[in-house]
């Protein structure tokens, strides 16, 4: 079988598509010839066995953290001509001409849908968001309707696309975490001190440094904590908007890791303070971690995660509510420790990634010819 994958977010850039992709990768590769088109981001591409990466360079582009490519359309037909599926991951320019390119030589297109992709383009730019929402909005509605399937994280999900008059067939198919790789760790002070942070009470935040993922939020919380809690720092593991966490003594910048895990359990709380989500793969790994979670109730993240038995909440963009999230935590050790063993216990129990994997992969074989 000769499976083709579309995607505008890929290694080395990090994010939640692109670890999504490495970890599926090498299970599809067992059973199917894979080639996939990307973005030529800088950095060295981590080898996957058994996957062909065609990479397209970078344009001067660039839509909130997102670069953008020019895709080669020529060498796209010649592959997706003789593919049996196409399994898009975005809607940007190699998206885009995936789907179109399919669509003309009449193979499947099924995409993932990580996002609700103009309410990301809203919360990515500035201005203007009207005119990027609208357009993206229509965008979606033109693609994804010549898609054979879309599968979705959630049906909340599946019914925000079919009220943007997307009619495709939709398929839940819930993101899923390997728990034995993002697993607590065995001495919380070890971890801190593999990366120099013994002594510290660590607020963590882990991901695309973007607009929509609102930062700031948490930078002007935690300034509030640490004035009475000195001890604290903010480490932020991630790469994008720099500007989005003025530079200070007390904020970690981690950048860009290929391996989030040491970071993940050297966190002692993890926030995410986000104005718009899907599933949030960040926040599942750090669940699945066993962290103590405090979250904004966007997307499906409140299908798992209930506030007081397995994280806590706050309301978007509310500072204070956050500041009084995070020192009730920072007092009470025990609370932390119960939060932290129910978010894992949900994420074991419920998004496991094997389950994840074995449903994608039976999707995709069904349209092998």
């Amino acid at each position: 079988m000769k499976i083709v994958i579309t995607t505008d977010c890929f290694l080395p850039r990090w994010d939640g598509i692109a670890r999504f992709l490495s970890i599926l990768l090498p299970e599809l590769a067992k059973h199917a010839q894979i080639t996939v088109f990307a973005p030529k981001f800088p950095g060295r591409i981590p080898l996957i066995k058994g996957a062909r990466i065609v990479r397209f360079p970078l344009i001067n582009i660039q839509f909130g953290d997102i670069h953008f490519c020019r895709p080669e359309t020529t060498i796209m037909e010649k592959i997706i001509r003789e593919a049996d599926v196409v399994f898009n991951q975005t809607i940007g320019p190699v998206g885009r001409a995936g789907i179109n390119i399919a669509h003309k030589f009449k193979k499947p297109v099924v995409s993932y849908i990580h996002s609700i992709d103009w309410e990301l383009a809203k919360r990515a730019i500035k201005r203007p968001k009207f005119l990027a929402e609208w357009f993206v909005r229509m965008l979606a509605r033109r693609l994804y309707n010549k898609c054979a399937l879309l599968l979705v994280p959630s049906n909340e999900v599946a019914d925000l696309l079919s009220g943007n008059k997307i009619h495709t067939k939709k398929e839940v198919v819930h993101l899923g975490i390997p728990v034995s790789i993002f697993a607590p760790p065995k001495s919380k002070t070890d971890a801190k001190r593999k990366i120099g942070l013994e002594g510290r009470r660590v607020i963590g935040f882990c991901g695309r440094i973007a607009r929509e993922k609102d930062l700031p939020t948490l930078h002007q919380a935690f300034q509030k904590i640490h004035t009475k809690y000195r001890h604290t720092v903010l480490l932020i593991v991630g790469e994008g908007l720099e500007k989005e966490i003025p530079p200070s003594r007390s904020v970690i910048r981690a950048g860009r890791r290929d391996d989030v895990v040491p970071y993940l359990q050297a966190m002692d709380i993890f926030v995410l303070p986000s104005l718009t989500e899907t599933s949030s793969l960040a926040t599942m790994e750090a669940m699945s971690a066993g962290l103590p979670v405090i979250v904004t109730p966007v997307g499906n993240i409140r299908e798992y995660v209930v506030d007081k038995k397995n994280g806590l909440l706050f309301a978007r963009q509310d500072v204070d509510e956050l500041v009084n999230r995070l020192i009730y935590l920072l007092k009470h050790p025990k609370i932390r420790k119960s939060l932290g063993k129910e978010a894992r216990n949900t994420i074991v129990k419920n998004y496991s990634w094997d389950v994840t994997a074995e449903k994608i992969k039976k999707i995709l074989f069904t349209f092998s010819s």
